[in-house]
């Protein structure tokens, strides 16, 4: 985007700061739910609200208004909001809308998506690298069209990477990466990948639960989706993890490492490894409870352990 990257990534860094919130209840949740929930953790201290777009989620720029007019001071993301939903000037568009409405407090997470989703929309899943880069061209264009005002904050775009070639388009054409489902070695690989300036902002997922066995089986329960997605396993595999690893619901080793789990000093601990590996923020993300359908409760519980 037609923008100072340094400039904007000096300002995203540390108005996010190290640690974000994640929740899928976010894509889903009634209105009125919502508005409350960020409120919440708004007021815990978290810099950065992040939440996905789906195939039956809230469509996901409509729903960063509700976040946005709920809130003063909570950055709200796309994480990630799917390049197939919308062209190019529409995203261009709403983006500015956003940012402008909120006193520049939206961030634009866009993503290539998974081949299952957008042949549900009845578009072709191939060269997810040169679609993103095409698609970031014609936000370009759409850009420079019509020049930012003074007064006007620019677009702050961050791409879905995980692997080489998309993390490194992530560094050269956006502010960073915000990589999904991952691990700390994929934290410290990336951050070789991408250099030293690019932004970072990684996802991880947490059960606040101790208990060996019921702690897996949350976490089996929240991943079962995405060891059938070839590009969340295929990086799984470029990380070391075997074939045996991502099959039968995934082995424990596996388990272990993509979804923190125990009581609150235990995940921050694990949780800051990512920091140290290299990401400038970690945005956690609790495994889905009926209980705490937005994650408030455990956002809550790991706030008073994040300073």
């Amino acid at each position: 985007m037609a923008t100072d990257l340094a400039t904007d990534r000096a300002r995203i860094r540390s108005a996010i700061g190290p640690w974000g919130a994640w929740s899928f209840g976010f894509a889903y949740a009634p209105a009125s739910a919502m508005r409350e929930a960020a409120q919440a953790i708004e007021a815990t201290g978290y810099g950065c609200l992040w939440y996905p777009e789906t195939l039956d989620s809230h469509e996901a720029y409509t729903n960063a208004a509700t976040l946005l007019a709920a809130t003063e001071r909570l950055h709200i993301a796309t994480g990630i909001a799917s390049i197939w939903s919308r062209d190019a000037r529409a995203s261009v568009q709403a983006a500015r809308t956003l940012a402008d409405a909120s006193n520049d407090r939206f961030i634009l997470g866009l993503g290539v998506s998974h081949r299952p989703l957008i042949t549900a929309r009845g578009h072709v899943y191939e060269k997810p690298v040169a679609t993103m880069r095409g698609y970031l061209d014609a936000m370009d264009e759409a850009d420079d069209a019509v020049p930012l005002g003074d007064d006007q904050p620019p677009i702050h775009v961050v791409l879905a990477g995980l692997r080489p070639p998309m993390l490194r388009l992530a560094a050269e054409r956006s502010l960073g990466a915000h990589p999904y489902l991952v691990t700390v070695d994929h934290t410290r690989r990336a951050r070789e990948v991408m250099g030293p300036e690019a932004l970072l902002l990684v996802e991880h997922k947490v059960v606040l639960e101790s208990d060996p066995e019921i702690a897996r089986a949350k976490a089996r329960a929240e991943i079962e989706w995405y060891l059938g997605a070839e590009n969340y396993v295929k990086n799984l595999l470029w990380l070391g993890f075997t074939e045996d690893d991502v099959a039968n619901g995934g082995s424990d080793r596996l388990i272990d490492e993509l979804v923190f789990w125990g009581d609150e000093d235990a995940i921050v601990e694990r949780l800051r490894a990512h920091h140290a590996a290299g990401a400038d923020h970690v945005a956690i993300h609790p495994v889905r409870d009926e209980h705490d359908p937005l994650g408030v409760q455990t956002f809550a519980r790991l706030a008073a352990h994040l300073a």
